[in-house]
């Protein structure tokens, strides 16, 4: 099976989704816990609510495979994004709250974490760079949109309840200010989603290792409160009325974003 699913769009907007994917490798489900077979941390139904990319004539890259098999949003290196905080690994060993992946003595060591790398993470990214140098050579500047989801309480991972709206520039590193300015106003004229930015997700390894405003290419990250599209359980269940209504709001955003981006390459913005 494939690991990753694409489409090339014609305008210089990129939606990454390295976490809705659900298939597990032949064997696997057999070594995790039965919490982890439920693939509890799934960003469960981005690809259905992001179902309007065609429109903005977005091209987009998706995972096939769980985020159990590899994080294609973690360092390679194995470097903690929010040192201090806690998070789960390339290959992930433990659920968001804290338990177990994998029954005793099932773990994946490090020839089989090195070999996900190889098989999962390498493909994905080398054809989500290729992906972002042809759209830069054809518009001037590519904008990543780095989309996930996730459970609106997580002990965790973070107090309390999270905004329905978090997004993330890595600080205003990842992308122009304008870019980052114009797509808060748009989150914030939506006053019926509780919006942040640069809250506790700021962005993860893509956000950070993809953006680089000083070679045209911007990324920002878009989590998602799952309760805003859909109905708690396991897995969550796909909310359609919850999802048109969250879609007016995200199509604003990103439109912000990509006419913000565009007005700095169009001479508008100084």
């Amino acid at each position: 099976m494939t690991v990753f699913l694409q489409t090339r769009g014609t305008s210089p907007l990129v939606v990454s989704m390295p976490h809705s994917g659900t298939f597990l490798p032949d064997g696997l489900g057999d070594r995790l816990t039965d919490e982890a077979r439920g693939l509890p941390d799934t960003d469960w139904h981005v690809p259905e609510l992001y179902n309007f990319l065609g429109e903005l004539g977005a091209s987009s890259i998706r995972a096939t495979h769980s985020r159990y098999v590899v994080d294609l949003n973690r360092d390679p290196t194995g470097s903690s994004l929010y040192p201090g905080q806690a998070t789960t690994e390339l290959v992930p060993t433990t659920l968001f709250d804290g338990r177990p992946v994998y029954k005793p003595g099932e773990e994946p060591d490090e020839a089989e974490i090195e070999q996900r790398r190889t098989d999962y993470f390498d493909p994905y990214h080398r054809a989500l760079t290729e992906l972002l140098v042809k759209t830069r050579m054809e518009h001037g500047f590519a904008l990543l949109w780095d989309a996930h989801s996730i459970a609106d309480e997580v002990p965790r991972l973070f107090d309390g309840v999270l905004p329905d709206l978090n997004l993330g520039t890595h600080g205003g590193e990842s992308c122009d200010r304008t870019i980052e300015r114009w797509a808060v106003k748009a989150m914030m004229d939506h006053e019926e989603y509780a919006s942040i930015v640069n809250g506790r997700f700021k962005g993860g390894w893509i956000t950070r290792a993809y953006g680089r405003p000083s070679q045209n290419i911007h990324a920002v990250q878009m989590e998602l409160a799952m309760s805003a599209y859909a109905d708690e359980g396991l897995p969550w269940t796909y909310n359609e009325a919850k999802a048109d209504t969250l879609r007016k709001a995200l199509k604003d955003v990103m439109k912000a974003a990509l006419d913000a981006a565009r007005s700095l390459y169009s001479g508008e913005v100084k």
